[in-house]
């Protein structure tokens, strides 16, 4: 008689809101597939909890619709979205011996298999931990909370802050997950609307408790700079979502690199030398577009022009303190010399600012 199978690891996506997420996921899911086709080889289970299946429709994913009642009660009794991370992964706990959830803002470098190996009993895995408590005094989470949290023992200047753009565990640790919901309902109200007490009260939960392991070298996790690596990632899903675990698809994730596009630095000495005849007040400013008009080989770093120049402009307006007006950047782009210096996109530059930026 033959034995039946061990219950195969869960890497588990939650996934809900605008489109952005969706396409995150549908790339992070096809990098974890790109891998592993590498060795290691084992077998795993993808299942994405999501309020549209569509997009995943295509993939080798369980889907698990998650509907508006059911996100409500998981965010309950504050409203708090981040909370359903725990709930979600806690209830995959309950049918699997070990899982791994993952943001959907990721992309892996090595085999998922890899990170699985990092899950062991009295091990938490997380994306990455960056700082202590203590650092940074002036911080809600700090002057809110930390005498309460210290008073009860659960807490001190020591501990380590955790970012769960990956959290891993075995079932049978499956109470760091009870404890970290227990304490977002209890300090939701002290928290002031802290973005990140989700991962904060998960470092609470494992503090002291659970061995915490890292992982940023198996995974990229872009919480910085994340809007050129969307532009990476919608160019991608653009040109595969119709068909996005063919070879060709698969292949082309390693092409979406953790490489910021930025031209070489002959090139930048190059925009520099070339916008000093222009006013003070611009030169900086053209120097940040001509980044996002450099001719990059990757099809994908060439995707993220457009962010480059929004970005060009949002520094202009910091410099400038003040927005900038449809008239003002007309009257920067009508100048000669910046017509000269951008060329044949001179214009398009200008109209997808004013379409996209300007006030």
């Amino acid at each position: 008689m033959t034995e039946p199978s061990p219950p195969r690891p869960q890497l588990v996506y939650l996934i809900f809101g605008a489109e952005t997420y969706h396409q995150e996921a549908l790339f992070s899911i096809a990098s974890a597939l790109a891998w592993l086709r590498e060795p290691p080889h084992a077998a795993l289970d993808i299942q994405v909890f999501t309020d549209n299946p569509q997009p995943y429709a295509r993939l080798p994913v369980r889907v698990r619709t998650l509907d508006d009642a059911t996100r409500q009660r998981w965010n309950a009794p504050h409203g708090y979205h981040f909370r359903a991370k725990h709930v979600a992964l806690r209830q995959v706990l309950e049918e699997s011996p070990v899982a791994l959830l993952i943001d959907t803002d990721t992309f892996f470098h090595r085999s998922p298999i890899e990170l699985f190996d990092r899950v062991q009993p009295g091990t938490l895995l997380c994306n990455d931990y960056y700082t202590r408590y203590g650092t940074n005094k002036e911080n809600v989470l700090y002057s809110a909370l930390s005498a309460t949290l210290a008073d009860r023992g659960l807490a001190d200047d020591q501990m380590m802050l955790l970012n769960s753009g990956v959290i891993g565990l075995h079932r049978q640790d499956a109470q760091v997950l009870d404890l970290s919901i227990a304490l977002i309902d209890e300090l939701f109200p002290m928290a002031r609307g802290a973005y990140t007490l989700e991962e904060f009260c998960l470092s609470v939960a494992a503090y002291r408790s659970m061995q915490v392991k890292k992982c940023p070298d198996l995974i990229h996790h872009y919480w910085s700079r994340k809007q050129l690596f969307r532009a990476k990632v919608k160019a991608w899903v653009a040109k595969h979502a119709r068909n996005p675990t063919s070879q060709a698809a698969l292949d082309d994730t390693r092409r979406v690199t953790m490489h910021l596009p930025r031209p070489p630095r002959t090139q930048r000495l190059l925009y520099k030398l070339i916008t000093l005849a222009l006013p003070a007040h611009l030169r900086q400013f053209i120097r940040e577009i001509l980044y996002g008009c450099y001719e990059h080989p990757n099809e994908f770093d060439q995707a993220c022009g457009p962010v480059w120049w929004e970005k060009a402009l949002q520094n202009q307006e910091e410099r400038l303190g003040k927005p900038v007006t449809q008239h003002l950047l007309e009257r920067w782009f009508d100048r000669d010399l910046v017509r000269l210096i951008l060329g044949s996109r001179c214009k398009a530059i200008h109209d997808h600012l004013l379409n996209s930026s300007c006030k």
